[in-house]
């Protein structure tokens, strides 16, 4: 998983946008965790934090320089901290790192050695200084375009106001990497400085600093900083905020301001519909959130539907929606890539023509070519019964929506098959159950899929979406079928 995936996994996993700085600096350590050794009372302070947080962060960013400053014991605590901090968690270490002549072997230990996720990089050196950095596919670098350091503002702003050099580097550093590989860190205070730098990296993931600054406007800079959709801004959690005792309190409380703003933005002037999960289980499916969220824009609906097979169920599953709303299909094709990265394959097909928009994507995000058997072979032109290129003896993954009776993807397959293809594998997104699999296998075929109809019913039943009558129904029919 790189870098973009395991940010946005995290963000959805703990619905938050705050960052912790895991800095072992003396002078902000509680009197509490005071020692005899200096070291030991600094791991011991970082082992809390990152025990009080970890429920409520997308990432945790060690600032290099503090280690650096404690010698040698220092950059073993550096290890030493990395260590604990859970490893579905991204690390993004804060390095600034500015030596053209070092960057390839620092870029080597980093992310090979102690793997970390990301970091943040001088641009004064230019794309030769980062290119080491970019070519780990699964890192990332957060270039450092702006800083709210006041005896900075000479060289930031320079030649003018109009035209300052912090946004020349955020123009000029959009052309070293791509979204999910390069970042922009910000250092302001200024909500104006903020939304020029958006307005220029509208699609780049901004990690924000000093923004608590006596006199700044939360609201404000989280206006000027969140993207279309509502996120892309990686907020700062508080220097002082990590020293209190009932650290997962303060971050809580933080964490429900900060939504509770994105909700107040979003609803103002947003253009893309942001959902927030309203309800917590104890013991929560892994895609609950994805459930929920199908079912809120309308995707999974409940009455009395007749299906194309002519049967009918007491719900529907409309899936065509999700292309119209860029935070549920992200989040759909990272459930379908779960899947597939452990299949063997060397093309994979989409099943039209719902399913086509998903296999699209699945072969951008994947790296891998698509093909597709056609409905009906066209009367004119080279009247092809696969579309895309190919080679007889390949083996393709067959990728679906829905599966109901098994019909229109086993036909699919077999069209694929007559053209020299090897199938093994179909996958969908949702099984309507009732033995389909079996027949699947029956057949020659495995399935897979991301959600069974039972997972779906019961997880919406759970939290409150729908009533006893609907659930029993479904129930009902189920057992009936």
């Amino acid at each position: 998983m790189n870098f973009f995936d395991k940010l946005n996994s995290q963000i959805s996993r703990s619905q938050s946008l705050l960052f912790v700085g895991l800095d072992p600096n003396p002078e902000m350590m509680p009197a509490r965790y005071a020692s005899p050794n200096l070291i030991t009372g600094l791991e011991n302070w970082l082992q809390f934090i990152i025990a009080e947080t970890a429920d409520f962060v997308c990432a945790y960013k060690p600032t290099l320089g503090f280690y650096e400053a404690l010698g040698v014991p220092g950059l073993e605590l550096l290890l030493k901290t990395l260590a604990v901090i859970p490893a579905h968690i991204p690390i993004i270490l804060d390095a600034k790192h500015s030596d053209l002549n070092t960057s390839t072997i620092c870029a080597h230990t980093m992310f090979t050695e102690w793997q970390i996720d990301a970091i943040t990089l001088s641009p004064y050196t230019g794309q030769d200084h980062v290119a080491p950095f970019l070519v780990y596919p699964d890192k990332a670098v957060f270039i450092l375009c702006c800083t709210s350091n006041p005896g900075a503002a000479a060289l930031q702003q320079y030649p003018s106001k109009e035209s300052p050099l912090y946004l020349q580097v955020v123009k000029e550093s959009k052309n070293w990497g791509t979204p999910e590989q390069l970042g922009l860190e910000v250092g302001t205070t200024n909500a104006n400085a903020l939304a020029l730098i958006r307005a220029i990296a509208p699609e780049r993931i901004i990690m924000a600093r000093s923004i608590w600054a006596e006199g700044s406007n939360l609201k404000e800079i989280l206006a000027a900083g969140l993207n279309a959709n509502g996120d892309g801004l990686l907020i700062p959690v508080p220097q002082d905020m990590l020293g209190k005792p009932k650290l997962s309190q303060a971050i809580q409380s933080l964490h429900s301001e900060i939504n509770q703003i994105r909700t107040e933005i979003i609803w103002d002037g947003s253009t893309c519909s942001v959902w927030f999960p309203d309800i917590c289980f104890l013991d929560q499916h892994p895609h609950q959130d994805l459930i929920l969220q199908l079912y809120d824009i309308g995707c999974i609906m409940f009455g009395d539907y007749v299906q194309a097979s002519g049967a009918t169920f007491p719900y529907y599953i409309d899936l065509r929606k999700i292309i119209s709303n860029p935070q549920v299909f992200n989040q759909v094709i990272v459930a379908y890539e779960e899947i597939l990265k452990n299949l063997t394959f060397d093309r994979l097909a989409g099943i039209p023509y719902g399913s086509l928009p998903t296999a699209t994507g699945l072969s951008l995000r994947l790296d891998c070519p698509m093909i597709f058997p056609r409905k009906e072979v066209k009367a004119h032109g080279t009247r092809k019964l696969i579309e895309g290129d190919f080679h007889p003896g390949e083996t393709v993954v067959v990728v679906d929506d829905i599966l109901i009776s098994g019909k229109s993807v086993m036909e699919g397959a077999e069209k694929l098959k007559s053209a020299g293809l090897n199938v093994n594998d179909i996958v969908v997104f949702i099984d309507h159950e009732q033995g389909v699999k079996d027949k699947l296998q029956q057949n020659g075929y495995l399935g897979h899929s991301v959600l069974t109809i039972s997972e779906i019913v019961t997880t919406l039943h759970q939290a409150g979406r729908i009533n006893n009558e609907q659930f029993l129904a479904f129930t009902e029919s189920n057992e009936g079928i």
